[in-house]
């Protein structure tokens, strides 16, 4: 198959090795664990349970609320400890709504699991959206996004392919790498369970070139499946973004505010697919991940097969602890990472990586003024000029940095990590797009303030109308009825008339 280029790009150190000939291990069941509410994109899951509450193993905490939303399960049996606010795994390190979990260490089911849906490939795509919004599957390479709400789209516009992102080009991270070799079969059938659900006839699972293994074995898994293919594609950080790999793939690019189902491809992540075939086939809800535990601070790093839940500070501590100092925790890679307030917060869905890096490895230098070198605009994956849109953000010209192209910016930080000057360009960058989205949620909640006093005026207008001319009916047939009496004779009263 014709590969196609992208622009751009950088090749970072991706210090795989680590971690990348590690089967994956399981975690000792925790003791205790703790499920925020908000693990997705869209609205928190609503609780459903109380303090005090036994629970068994995949029973529902938490249901999902609203279009986009997902709910929560219980990852292990035991009893609902608290309901409260707790430091969530995000750069604010502000607290959200968890349910804490103290596990009774009998890991038992609960009794009414949905049972599997017997042949997914001949059942309607209602039925199996229906079963993985139940199981509460989001995108597990990072975004987070609701997958039943993106197997929707398959209703809505005409999608042929469904691409598989087996890429995994952020360093350190291998936990997909491990799951495609060690998991194949079930990845290939949660692809063509999602393909059936969304109406694609292809299904196409993109792999970097360094990850031969992995490729090799998801190649026999798909063999003797009618219109699935493997495909490698070159190392090149960011291969693993939705768009530039389904440009890779297909030749097309992405609009600016499109969605690559415009172009009727649907990028899913391995780790999903695995996750589908589970609710579909067994019916069972996520309840865990595989996460990629590394970096330098750390003496034994792994892929951990863990609970949603589970205290990254239990993570570290089964990797042998931190035997140097960290500089830096990251909740995923270190390019499109986020940072972490500490160890003290849980796994949640969308991690795939935790990372203890060193000052060697973070490798931070006070910014120098901008040469003017052009470097990041010749890296720049999504064609746009980091530099010019630095410079009006610094201004706090936010309508010039729209005009240039902020919003397309997918963050991926090859701007930051290429810079000779060392400026933190993805940055200035991402507040100027939560910048740009605030003012865009304010000017829509003005419109529909607006909208509504409008309505409500309009009311208000016709109802006065509609009184005024009651009146001015009411008044009318009253004159018509006193000219009447006094269009007729008078009555004659006199005795003998």
């Amino acid at each position: 198959m014709k590969l196609f280029s992208i622009r751009g790009g950088i090749h970072p150190d991706y210090r795989k090795e680590r971690t990348s000939e590690k089967a994956i291990v399981s975690f000792p069941l925790p003791a205790t664990l703790f499920i925020p509410l908000q693990q997705h994109i869209g609205a928190p899951a609503e609780v459903v349970v109380k303090e005090g509450d036994q629970v068994k193993k995949g029973q529902m905490l938490a249901k999902g609320q609203g279009a986009v939303s997902a709910p929560q399960h219980a990852p292990t049996s035991g009893r609902i400890a608290a309901i409260a606010e707790i430091t969530a795994p995000h750069p604010s390190g502000l607290p959200q709504l968890t349910v804490v979990l103290e596990s009774d260490g009998k890991d038992e089911w609960v009794d009414d699991l949905p049972q599997p849906i017997a042949d997914p490939l001949k059942a309607s795509p209602d039925e199996i959206r229906a079963r993985v919004a139940w199981a509460g599957i989001v995108g597990m390479g990072g975004a987070a996004f609701p997958t039943p709400v993106k197997l929707n789209l398959g209703a809505q516009l005409k999608i042929h392919t469904l691409l598989l992102n087996g890429a995994e080009c952020e360093p350190y991270l291998t936990c997909d790498d491990r799951l495609m070799r060690e998991h194949a079969a079930e990845i290939i059938d949660g692809a063509r369970i999602m393909a059936h659900t969304l109406g694609a006839g292809r299904v196409v699972i993109a792999i970097e070139d360094n990850k031969p293994e992995a490729k090799k074995i998801m190649t026999e898994a798909a063999s003797g499946h009618a219109g699935v293919e493997v495909i490698g594609v070159p190392v090149q950080y960011p291969m693993g973004s939705e768009r530039h790999l389904t440009q890779a793939i297909t030749g097309l690019e992405t609009p600016a505010r499109k969605l690559t189902a415009d172009l009727g491809v649907v990028v899913q992540n391995v780790a999903t697919a695995r996750a589908v075939h589970h609710a579909v086939r067994h019916g069972r809800p996520l309840i865990g991940r595989v996460v990629t535990v590394s970096g330098g601070a750390l003496p034994d790093p792994k892929n951990i097969d863990v609970l949603i839940g589970t205290k990254l500070s239990d993570l570290v501590a089964f990797c042998g602890g931190l035997t140097k100092p960290a500089k830096r925790f990251v909740n995923g890679g270190p390019m499109m990472g986020q940072p972490l307030p500490g160890l003290d917060v849980p796994v949640v869905k969308g991690m795939s990586g935790i990372l203890a890096l060193t000052a060697e490895e973070v490798n931070e230098h006070p910014a120098s003024p901008c040469i003017r070198c052009g470097t990041c605009v010749t890296i720049c994956p999504c064609g746009l000029v980091p530099v010019e849109m630095a410079a009006v953000i610094r201004k706090d010209h936010l309508d010039q940095a729209a005009h240039l192209g902020v919003m397309d910016c997918v963050s991926c930080g090859s701007c930051s990590y290429i810079c000779p000057s060392h400026i933190p360009l993805v940055h200035y960058f991402n507040f100027a797009k939560g910048m740009l989205n605030a003012q865009d949620r304010e000017k829509r909640r003005l419109d529909r303030v607006k909208n509504l006093a409008e309505a409500r005026n309009a009311r208000l207008e016709k109802a006065a109308a509609a009184k005024k001319a009651a009146a001015a009916a009411a008044a009318a047939a009253k004159a018509k009825a006193a000219a009447e009496a006094a269009s007729q004779p008078p009555a004659d009263n006199r005795p003998g008339a």
